[in-house]
């Protein structure tokens, strides 16, 4: 039987390259293939614009992916491509899965992520998948066990304050 197949875009930062093929090879070890639609050293983006590099190549990549996977690592969350393409993925009904960086210990999380993201999983297999699958929506410290989400603020949509 041959493994199941996922159209992903992993929003990272460019230092974690490396750990993109990781990542791939860990689905892949349990079961999952992956289309990856993002940028790489493996699949470089020469344009220069990045207007261009948002709305015609990132954005078109995104729409065609079945779900955003977000590699969080210390630098992740200083990246501005990283949190549009959380913002685009979110406008764009996208689900949004953060793994855990291989060996990373705890870091602070892009903003967008905390706002929209589904899931934050740690690094193993099954629970990428199941994230990825809609199955779990844990919130996760590197380590597997249990990270409070960050609450939004609220407001009540048009009713009246009671003060």
């Amino acid at each position: 039987m041959s493994p199941k197949m996922n159209n992903i875009f992993i929003s990272h930062i460019h230092e974690d390259d490396e750990g993109l093929g990781k990542l791939k090879d860990l689905l892949k070890n349990n079961g999952r293939t992956v289309r990856d639609f993002s940028i790489s050293s493996d699949n470089p983006n020469n344009a220069h614009s990045e207007d261009y590099i948002k709305n015609e190549i990132l954005g078109p990549r995104i729409k065609l992916s079945g779900v955003l996977l977000v590699y969080i690592s210390e630098d992740t969350k200083d990246s501005e491509y990283v949190d549009w393409e959380i913002e685009y993925a979110h406008k764009n009904n996208k689900p949004i899965v953060g793994v855990w960086a291989y060996g990373e210990k705890g870091c602070e999380l892009p903003e967008a992520f905390e706002k929209y993201a589904d899931a934050l999983v740690e690094w193993r297999g099954n629970k990428i998948i199941d994230a990825i699958d809609g199955k779990i929506n844990n919130w996760e410290r590197p380590d597997g066990s249990t990270r409070d989400r960050h609450d939004i603020d609220r407001y009540d949509c048009g009713k009246e304050s009671k003060q």
